[in-house]
């Protein structure tokens, strides 16, 4: 892989190769709280992407897999969106408690004409819309690791940088030191909110590089093996590219390498400006690495592309992780993922899946709630909602259209060869906890630790898996994620700190655990109800959980 950073972005660039290899294991880890704790989430990064490519995996990642590797970690929820699965992974948390059931849903009493409601803003904001939006955290009920941190000892700082504002929003929580997202420019903040230096040479670092055009990439052996065309319209193949980009191509700019890059070197530079780590007390470096969902997005999971992104990453957490080497501090690492993924149908049939299929247009919460207002009679549009998960009945409905639309939307929807279930929300609502490992769970209990009374559907439809909810793909969308299957609930949990012993743990754990596991690495108390257990990163018959 080859990069003509910028001077902005030499931070990562110039770590010398010998310092991105992962350090020789010392005799033990400290039995100190380390100064330091860094939580990288890389998005749509699914157990299944990371079994394919760990044997290809040198440096960032290399060193994370000498530490204790979870590699069956679990989203455990059916709503395997962005802005859900980072609400789980510094909570301890899953969505049913955390309120975050989506990454949008609708809300009738919302005071404003667009009744959808993205999950990380304020919807009373004057004229703000789902789309045109003020990033908030007041949906997120709970508080996240850095709260605990903050409440246990004030002086802790907290500092989330991502490529989606709804990733460090939901990671970092309310009380946060430094919050800085990508917003399709440069990294921004919360209004009000000084710019800090660094965010400032690495926007103008960034703006030089979408300057210039990109050179494609040179494909390893490896990821020559994986280039092939697969067309998915007349006019749209993928699975051979090598991102190249022309100059001031924001789009392709985010859904690259370069993007990940980006966002590691802003988090590397803050934490080198801000002597994260160095002081009395133990701070807090959220990233959440964003491209791979991009990318996965844009040209599905199993092409030259994916193959390029997961080099690329493995090459930029070993800088990232070189630089805070040289700080001397002493630092964790947790890496995990907000959810999995699924490739394109069109690959996945060439793959030995011939079932996999796009959804049905008629599938549609629209289309469908269409059909039904003609057949009962009733002004539509009587269903709100998308295709596959929530869906809302019309609020001007008496309770007798109701039950009717209700029987009939069931009817419907589960005669439908591509639908697996359809739940009412009493159906979900009476179902109890969850007993026993996530991937024995049910559909109805995964669907219940989605669900939140004043926010989810009336309905919840789960389609057959393999089943992929774009009935159109177009370019930068034809592939996606967010269903009841453990293809998009299964995700990697890698924990690594200088000097501890590592093990491999292939039964199955919950990313709800990593937020408690930490929370007792540094001593600090959980402070609420959570669903997540203390995983013992201890390889011996002593304890981190104590």
């Amino acid at each position: 892989m080859k990069f003509a950073l910028p001077a902005a972005l030499a931070l990562l660039a110039a770590t010398p190769a010998a310092a991105q290899q992962a350090p020789a294991p010392a005799a033990a880890a400290p039995a100190t709280p380390p100064k330091l704790v860094v939580v990288i989430s890389v998005d749509q990064f699914s157990a299944d992407l990371f079994a394919e490519y760990r044997s290809q995996f040198r440096e960032g990642f290399a060193r994370l897999m000498s530490g204790a590797v979870f590699p069956s970690g679990y989203q455990s929820h059916a709503a395997t969106e962005t802005c859900p699965g980072h609400s789980t992974i510094l909570t301890g948390a899953r969505p049913a408690r955390t309120g975050i059931i989506a990454n949008d849903w609708t809300d009738f009493s919302a005071p404003r004409e667009d009744k959808t409601v993205y999950c990380a803003e304020d919807e009373s904001v004057p004229g703000s819309s789902s789309s045109k939006y003020t990033v908030s955290d007041k949906h997120l009920k709970v508080p996240t690791l850095g709260e605990w941190m903050k409440a246990a000892d004030p002086e802790s700082r907290v500092v989330s940088v991502a490529g989606k504002d709804r990733a460090a929003v939901m990671m970092g929580g309310h009380k946060v030191d430094e919050l800085w997202w990508w917003d399709g420019k440069g990294f921004v903040s919360y209004a009000g909110r000084a710019e800090p230096a660094m965010v400032t040479r690495v926007n103008a670092g960034i703006a030089e590089r979408i300057a210039e055009a990109q050179e494609p990439m040179e494909l390893t052996p490896f990821c020559q093996a994986r280039s092939r065309a697969v067309p998915v319209t007349p006019t749209l193949s993928v699975g051979d590219g090598r991102f190249a980009r022309a100059a001031g191509d924001v789009r392709a700019f985010r859904a690259s390498p370069e993007f990940d890059e980006a966002i590691l070197a802003l988090g590397a530079g803050l934490a080198t400006d801000m002597k994260l780590g160095q002081g009395p007390h133990t701070d807090l470096l959220i990233v959440g690495a964003s491209a791979t969902d991009y990318v996965g997005h844009s040209l599905g999971t199993e092409g030259s592309e994916m193959c390029l992104q997961m080099a690329a990453l493995d090459q930029a957490l070993g800088k990232l992780f070189a630089v805070l080497d040289r700080t001397g501090v002493d630092y964790a690492v947790a890496l995990t993922a907000d959810h999995g993924g699924h490739d394109l149908p069109e690959r996945n049939r060439d793959h030995a899946a011939p079932m996999a299929a796009r959804v049905d247009p008629a599938l549609s919460a629209s289309a469908l709630g269409k059909e039904i207002a003609a057949k009962l009679g009733i002004a539509g549009p009587t269903l709100v909602g998308s295709t596959a998960g929530d869906v809302y009945y019309d609020p001007k409905l008496t309770k007798a259209q109701r039950a009717a639309v209700e029987a009939e939307a069931i009817r419907r929807y589960s005669a439908h060869p591509q639908v697996q279930a359809v739940f009412t929300r009493a159906q979900i609502a009476a179902t109890g906890a969850p007993k026993g490992p996530p991937e024995t769970w049910t559909l109805l209990e995964r669907a219940r630790q989605s669900y939140d009374p004043a926010r989810s559907g009336d309905l919840v439809v789960a389609l057959k898996p393999r089943v992929t909810p774009i009935a159109s793909p177009g370019p930068g969308y034809v592939a996606t994620h967010g269903s009841f299957w453990d293809y998009d609930r299964r995700v990697p949990i890698l924990f690594w700190r200088k000097g501890m012993n590592g093990f491999e743990q292939p039964l199955s754990v919950e990313t709800v655990d990593i937020a408690p596991t930490l929370a007792a690495l540094i001593h600090v108390p959980v402070p609420v109800q959570i669903d997540g257990r203390c995983l013992d990163l201890d390889s011996g018959p002593g304890t981190t959980c104590k």
